[in-house]
C-alpha cells in the first residue's frame, strides 16, 4: 500500500476528534457548498459529497437541513476559504487551511500563534509546493474487487485504491474529484464519504523534545474556530 495510506492511518484518529468542532467545520463547508451551487444536493455535487460527510461523522439530520437553510438566507454571511504557510520550530512546514468570514481576524491569529511558539509565518506560495493535493472517497465494500475498481478507476485519474475497515479508499489528484465523484454515483457506488488532503512529499523525524514544540503550535492552530485543516512536514507517529 502507497503513501496516501500510510497518511491516512496516521492521521485517522486525528482528524475531526472534537465532534463539536467537527460540526462546526461541516456546517462551514455547507454554507459554502450552498453559496457556491444552492440548496438542492440533487443539483449540487458539492453539497451532496458535504451531507455525505455529515452522515458519516453522525452529525443529527435536523442539523444539516438547519444549516442548508441558514445558507439559503440572503443575510448569512460567506466563508472564504484562505490558505497560511509557515514553518514551526525545527524546520517543520505547516500548511493551513481556513474559512473565515473575517480575514483580518484570522490573519492576526494565525500569526499570533505562530509567534508564539517561536514559528514563522511565511508568503503565499511558501510550502504549498511540499505537498501533494489529492481527495480521497471513501465508499461502502459491496465486495467489489479493489484490483478491478482501480484498473476502471485509472481512467478517471485514480492514483491507489485500497480497503481497510472503513470500506474501499480511493486517493487522486485533486482535480480528478469531479469525474471520481460522476463514475461512482452512475454506477450505483455508496460513498460514504469524500474530502480533500494535503499529503507531505517529504517528511522530517524529529526528538520527543522536538515533537513537543511543534505539537504546541499544531495545537494552537487546530484550536482556531476558523481552521479547517492543518498539514505539516513532521514525521507521523502514531498519536498524530
Amino acid at each position: 500500500m502507497g503513501r496516501a495510506f500510510e497518511f491516512r492511518k496516521a492521521r485517522k484518529f486525528k482528524r475531526w476528534g472534537q465532534m463539536a468542532k467537527t460540526f462546526t467545520r461541516i456546517g462551514k463547508d455547507i454554507v459554502m457548498a450552498v453559496k457556491e451551487g444552492g440548496p438542492d444536493p440533487d443539483a449540487n455535487s458539492r453539497l451532496r459529497a458535504v451531507m455525505q460527510n455529515a452522515k458519516a461523522a453522525n452529525m443529527p439530520k435536523e442539523n444539516v437541513e438547519r444549516a442548508i437553510k441558514k445558507a439559503s438566507d440572503k443575510d448569512t454571511s460567506n466563508y472564504k476559504e484562505v490558505i497560511f504557510e509557515g514553518y514551526a520550530p525545527h524546520g517543520i512546514a505547516i500548511l493551513v487551511e481556513t474559512a473565515t468570514d473575517n480575514n483580518n481576524r484570522t490573519v492576526a491569529n494565525i500569526r499570533s500563534y505562530f509567534n508564539k511558539c517561536n514559528g514563522s509565518l511565511g508568503t503565499s506560495g511558501s510550502v504549498v509546493f511540499m505537498f501533494d493535493h489529492t481527495c480521497n472517497f471513501r465508499i461502502a465494500n459491496d465486495g467489489t474487487d479493489p484490483e478491478e475498481l482501480e484498473l476502471e478507476l485509472i481512467d478517471y485519474g485514480a492514483e491507489e485504491v485500497f480497503v481497510d475497515d472503513d470500506g474501499i479508499i480511493i486517493y487522486a489528484p485533486f482535480e480528478n474529484f469531479g469525474a471520481i465523484q460522476k463514475y461512482l454515483e452512475d454506477n450505483n457506488k455508496e460513498i460514504l464519504s469524500s474530502g480533500f488532503e494535503r499529503i507531505a512529499q517529504v517528511t522530517k523525524k524529529l526528538s520527543a523534545e522536538e515533537e513537543a514544540d511543534v505539537n504546541k503550535l499544531l495545537e494552537k492552530i487546530e484550536d482556531d474556530d476558523d481552521v479547517q485543516n492543518v498539514y505539516h512536514t513532521m514525521e507521523p507517529t502514531l498519536e498524530d
